[in-house]
């Protein structure tokens, strides 16, 4: 299909020719289509250039185009810079977003005269989907464009948003797909996400990126400090360039790196914060100064990651070990957005160990070796939610709406007995529930499912998603002007005069008043730390094997800074090196107790749980495990007496048993429980006039989990709370994956005292917040002492 003048002549104007992709895509506007670009490659015009192509011809009744985003704030930036060829065009469009932020009066609107193009998230499409008007809001829609559909495919999310696209699909048949992304690592895997017969297409890579370590006078610490060493050299980068983005793994240290950022700032430039506990206001602000070129710098976590063109984005920093490759290309990918411009990044090390894993990253982009764990098929916590919110628009049949769900992407090997369930459940709650008339919600009349009392759509469309929030308190000053949330347990520990840090600043708690943590600017004090919401990130398997390759080439440790090539080589001395095919495991007694250190590389949490397997057996052995800490690396554990066969504690009964056996005695089952609890309706977080406090909510899944264990243990929520915990909370897949590789194979080292790669670990043991001089000086003494037994030299 050929560019139409007013499109010619409007690239023309700017300076700028269609790039191949683009073109190639508006041939390809009647199929289905995923196209992989790179970053600046003008993925997002290409995927709106057919509808605008289209809607230049003439009006559209109804809406034309629906375009999906992960992010608040990227629906937001692309409605604005899709407004821009609109109005220079002279195109009688209406566009606008539709998410959590959008006003009330707006949303309403929309329900009822809709725009030519919405741009929203899968939330609020859920939410579209369920309004009996839905069959007119979508019926002449024409284009569904899926933008950074790489990190939707990672989640629950992408899930909801499949379903809904199906059920788009029958609303609006002759609708077309694009997905749009720029690292895929399976391109015909994620094709087949987006859905059947999508075609896949491949835009000339570019450039590659010109990324690099951050040479720092100081050297990463051995543990903690979330690469705050480096403040000084990053502040001196941010000098030497237009805009700055500073991305950092966790809400809190974004917020004590920023703290000490400000602290070498001498020259006052404007530096900006945000990440996703922040009010919806601060974030707004920072979006908008950085639109308009009025910040210097952000410090930001993962809500800067994907596809916000910030234009003047001069040079990306990531601090701390990206551990995952893609997540650091998406990253590297917001500086220079620009085809065939590359980009450039500086990639801090938090620690020591970090130096490695930062320099195998490093190759692995180089390589373009991208990283991806398999996610599971057909979540059915997502469509028990999607059956009910279905219910809400109309009635439905259960065989149409079964063969729907099969040809959405995680579904399309869903047993129509599970999918069976999924229905009973929504009906009746299942056998220890539908005495109760609450979760009985569903009722067949004239062979069509529909609501047994309609005024439950209010309640189900209150508590639509997938995003879990941790429980959360609003902070505002008392004078009214709010700074974001904490966690509700960390609220609970305050008392008034305490101090902690949000939004860059130090404030001082007043009280707790209507679900809102009253503070105000603080005298200075030092602060406590706010415990934002969010997990660590865990290191990819693949990036966990180059890791083993890299510790095994020797001729590899010369990229290395010579105190850690002299780290590793010490190693080999005193113990060896950690192999991908073996499990190293060191011994070695210290003080009274003696340690074992078990090398599995599999991340923190399923060291977590191998930590708990061994220390069982170790007790049922006699051996008297004490406690253990683990990281992405290793896992330590000591006890009152000596590991002397590792090998042992990894044979006879099925270590999946032995994990069903210890969750069934403890709290990560009711825990992991909350999470299909809420996503599917069964426990309301939200309900019309209040919300549940976090204590509220947990106390109510906690009933219902013990009810459920006893009385109805086959459940099916239940039985989604096992999946989810061994593959989320405990990662068993990675234990599994452990023991595939190294089929029985340990090296037990009985080492003479702590060994150099043991010490960091050695460290973590007891470790508590440092505050005050005082402690941090015992702090280094304590590190002093345990790398000297190591025969480790300090850098």
């Amino acid at each position: 299909m050929a560019l139409p003048d007013l499109f010619t002549d409007w690239f023309a104007s700017k300076g700028w020719s269609p790039h191949p992709h683009q073109l190639a895509l508006l041939d390809a506007q009647a199929r289905s289509t995923l196209l992989i670009a790179p970053t600046g490659g003008g993925k997002t015009l290409a995927g709106f250039l057919p509808s605008l192509v289209q809607l230049s011809n003439g009006p559209h009744q109804g809406m034309h185009t629906l375009y999906i985003s992960p992010l608040k704030a990227l629906a937001a930036d692309i409605r604005r810079n899709l407004e821009t060829p609109v109005r220079e065009m002279g195109l009688d469009l209406r566009i606008e977003d539709r998410t959590g932020d959008t006003k009330q009066s707006t949303r309403q609107r929309q329900r009822v005269d809709p725009p030519d193009i919405l741009l929203t998230t899968p939330e609020s499409l859920a939410l579209l989907l369920s309004y009996p008007e839905a069959p007119r809001i979508f019926g002449g829609l024409r284009r569904v464009i899926v933008d950074e559909i790489h990190a939707l495919a990672e989640s629950k999310r992408g899930d909801q948003m499949t379903l809904c696209l199906e059920r788009l699909e029958t609303l609006a048949p002759d609708f077309h797909r694009t997905g749009l992304s720029a690292t895929v690592e399976d391109p015909p895997a994620l094709a087949r996400f987006l859905g059947p017969d999508t075609d896949i297409l491949l835009a000339d890579a570019g450039p590659p990126a010109d990324i690099a370590m951050l040479d720092t006078a100081q050297p990463p610490p051995w543990i903690g400090q979330g690469g705050r060493h480096a403040a000084p050299e990053v502040m001196q980068q941010i000098h030497q360039h237009k805009i700055t983005i500073i991305f950092i793994n966790t809400r809190a240290q974004s917020e004590l790196f920023f703290q000490a950022l400000w602290a070498v700032n001498d020259e006052n430039l404007p530096i900006g914060l945000h990440h996703g506990s922040l009010s919806k206001e601060a974030r707004q602000r920072v979006e908008a100064a950085m639109v308009a070129g009025e910040l210097r710098a952000v410090v930001a976590t993962g809500s800067l990651d994907l596809g916000i063109d910030w234009g003047n984005v001069d040079l990306v920093i990531q601090v701390g070990a990206p551990k995952n490759v893609k997540r650091l290309v998406q990253r590297i990918g917001r500086a220079n957005h620009r085809y065939n411009a590359p980009s450039k990044a500086l990639i801090v090390p938090a620690n020591q160990f970090e130096i490695i894993e930062c320099r195998v990253a490093l190759e692995a982009v180089e390589d373009a070796d991208l990283d991806g764990d398999p996610r599971p098929d057909a979540p059915l916590d997502v469509l028990c939610q999607h059956i009910l919110l279905t219910a809400c628009s109309a009635p439905f049949d259960a065989d149409a709406l079964y063969e729907e769900v099969k040809r959405a992407g995680a579904y399309h090997t869903l047993s129509r007995a599970a999918f069976e369930r999924c229905l009973d459940y929504c009906a009746t709650g299942g056998y220890a529930l539908r005495a109760y008339d609450r979760y009985q919600r569903l009722v067949e009349r004239n062979g069509k499912w529909q609501l047994r009392d309609p005024r439950a759509a209010r309640d189900l469309r209150m508590n639509v998603g997938t995003i879990l929030d941790s429980h959360t308190l609003k902070v505002a000053y008392r004078r009214g002007r709010m700074l974001g949330e904490v966690e509700e347990a960390f609220a609970a520990q305050l008392v008034p005069g305490d101090t902690f840090l949000i939004g860059g600043q130090v404030v001082e708690y007043d009280s707790l008043r209507e679900m809102t943590v009253r503070v105000s600017p603080s005298n200075g004090k030092a602060p406590k730390i706010a415990a934002f919401g969010g997990s660590k990130l865990a290191m990819s398997t693949k990036l966990a094997h180059r890791v083993l390759d890299f510790l095994n080439d020797r001729a590899a440790w010369a990229r290395l800074p010579q105190h850690s090539a002299d780290w590793l080589d010490l190693q080999t001395r005193i113990s060896q090196m950690p192999q991908a095919d073996r499990l190293l495991v060191e011994t070695f007694a210290r003080g009274p107790n003696f340690y074992s250190v078990w090398y599995a590389f599999a991340g923190r949490n399923a060291h977590q749980t191998l930590g708990i397997i061994l220390t069982r057996r170790m007790e049922e052995a006699g051996l008297g495990p004490l406690g253990f800490v683990a990281n992405d690396y290793a896992l330590m554990i000591w006890s009152l007496d000596p590991v002397t066969d590792p090998g042992a504690l990894l044979q006879g009964e099925d270590l999946r048993s032995a994990l069903d056996t210890w969750f069934s005695e403890n709290t990560v089952m009711k825990r992991t429980f909350r999470i299909p609890a809420r996503v599917a309706g069964l426990i309301s977080q939200n309900l019309p006039g209040q919300r549940k406090s976090g204590r509220q909510a947990t106390f109510s899944t906690d009933i219902l989990y013990d009810t459920l264990r006893r009385y109805d243990p086959e459940h099916l929520m239940l039985e989604i709370t096992r999946a989810e915990a061994m593959r989320g909370m405990v990662d068993f897949d990675r234990v599994e994956e452990l023991l595939s590789r190294i089929k029985g194979r340990v090296d037990h080292v009985a080492a003479p005292h702590v060994t150099p790669l043991s010490a960091p670990l050695i460290l973590e043991v007891g470790r508590v917040p440092v505050r005050g001089e005082a402690e941090r000086r015992l702090l280094d003494d304590e590190i002093g002492a345990v790398l000297r037994e190591a025969g480790v030299a300090t850098p």
